[in-house]
């Protein structure tokens, strides 16, 4: 998986990061005050990007987390087979199988939005 060390006080609702080995969408952050003995803590609720789980993580602020490099990508949509639909790349004219959302209408020659991380694809 690509990723990248950061700060836990750097993160914010709506950045992505690793927890349980799984991208995550951080939902929501908190922080707690510092006890007379401990440092701040951070309180993490987020999703998982690509399998939608719901995880949560609680860090001191100063620790570091892992990020992960997700790639936001254009598409354009070949053709559609049931539930799964061929979407060209319009950056390499890659074409590429991917299963298509419940809540995603797409029809042919349409450009698509989608995420991209290693081998796991999801159309936002």
């Amino acid at each position: 998986m690509a990723k990248q060390q950061q700060e836990v006080r750097d993160l914010q609702e709506g950045s992505y990061v690793v927890i349980d080995d799984a991208a995550c969408k951080i939902n929501a952050y908190s922080t707690a005050k510092p006890g007379k003995h401990g440092s701040a803590k951070a309180r993490i609720e987020a999703v998982g990007v690509f399998d939608g789980k719901k995880r949560s993580l609680s860090q001191p602020v100063d620790a570091k987390i892992w990020v992960p490099i997700i790639e936001r990508k254009q598409g354009q949509v070949v053709s559609v087979d049931g539930d799964d639909m061929q979407v060209m790349d319009l950056e390499t004219y890659e074409t590429i199988t991917m299963r298509m959302p419940e809540d995603v209408d797409a029809s042919p020659d349409e450009n698509i939005e989608y995420l991209e991380m290693e081998d796991q694809r999801k159309i936002v």
